[in-house]
């Protein structure tokens, strides 16, 4: 396989790479995650926003493996909490965080506040694309908005997902099926805007699929 040709998703997170490859095959383009390639980085997320640790995540992994790289940081943004856990939803719980743990550090913090006290949250994506040389070629954001559920429901999804309500689904991530989540998740629509770069960047002599 021409791995010139092969985009690396910058992630070993299972959950997050299910969604992005399920995301990117339409385009055609070979992908792999960076498990089981030997020259991939631990890159430390030092980052102020989401945006700066997709980006330091992209143009690292890209120097180390001499690839183009996508890379994207997310997360939960809950209003009540000052915008906690942000950039630290992942390890939100400390050290050897799990899904399980944030989920209850999450509910364990709400409850604290008064009852009257917003439930509102939104998912953030910020996506990065870099060359082989470490150069940032194309960015881009998405972000869907929720609530908070007081318990959690659903088993699907991955992270914060049994607790974030879609309003207009009545619904958490959990609950919703893979198909509706790809077409409104914070994830899918960063994806999207980024996607015509993509094609550019990886099939240059070919037009990005809305213009053909």
């Amino acid at each position: 396989m021409d791995t010139t040709a092969t985009l690396v998703l910058g992630t070993t997170n299972a959950g997050k790479l299910r969604e992005l490859a399920e995301l990117l095959t339409p385009l055609g383009i070979p992908c792999c995650s960076l498990a089981g390639l030997d020259a991939a980085v631990e890159v430390e997320e030092t980052g102020d926003s989401f945006a700066a640790n997709a980006a330091l995540k992209a143009s690292q992994q890209a120097l180390a493996l001499g690839r183009w790289v996508l890379a994207e940081d997310s997360g939960l943004v809950v209003a009540a909490l000052g915008g906690a856990p942000g950039i630290f939803s992942a390890r939100f719980s400390g050290a050897g965080a799990t899904d399980s743990r944030n989920n209850s550090l999450l509910l364990e913090r709400l409850a604290a506040l008064p009852a009257a006290a917003p439930r509102s949250a939104h998912y953030a994506c910020h996506a990065a694309l870099s060359d082989p040389t470490g150069t940032i070629v194309a960015v881009s954001s998405g972000i869907c908005g929720g609530l908070i559920a007081h318990h959690p429901a659903g088993a699907g999804g991955f992270g914060y997902d049994p607790l974030f309500i879609v309003p207009e689904y009545h619904r958490t991530f959990g609950e919703l099926s893979p198909a509706v989540k790809a077409l409104i998740s914070h994830r899918a629509r960063a994806m999207r805007a980024i996607i015509p770069a993509i094609e550019r960047s990886l099939h240059p002599r070919r037009p990005p699929a809305g213009e053909r």
